[in-house]
């Protein structure tokens, strides 16, 4: 992982905390996270909604649904993951010419 721009000092080569949503509320990735010294803010299953885990994630969810408007993203035809790599950074070079403003 390159380095985390921030404070002064040596860079970090983790982040300090980890925002997640349901689908990986285990005890399991809970440890692994805390052993490399990483702070897991994973939202409970079966907790009513309101955690406030929405207002970092919707970043994450939002560029996701941009990617699935590019249906061989959306469902992966290809076999081999260069190909599959090359359609992505495709995809991703394309939502941020869109979202460039023009001259």
């Amino acid at each position: 992982m390159p380095p985390i721009r921030g404070r002064r000092g040596r860079p970090r080569r983790k982040p300090r905390e980890v925002y997640a949503d349901r689908g990986y509320d285990h005890d399991k990735y809970r440890r692994l996270l805390r052993a490399r010294g990483i702070t897991p803010r994973i939202a409970r299953r079966g907790v009513a909604h309101g955690s406030g885990l929405g207002k970092t994630r919707w970043g994450v969810e939002r560029s996701f649904a941009w990617l699935h408007a590019f249906k061989r993203l959306r469902t992966r035809y290809e076999r081999r993951a260069d190909i599959h790599l090359g359609l992505l950074q495709l995809a991703c070079a394309l939502i941020c010419y869109r979202h460039l403003p023009s001259f």
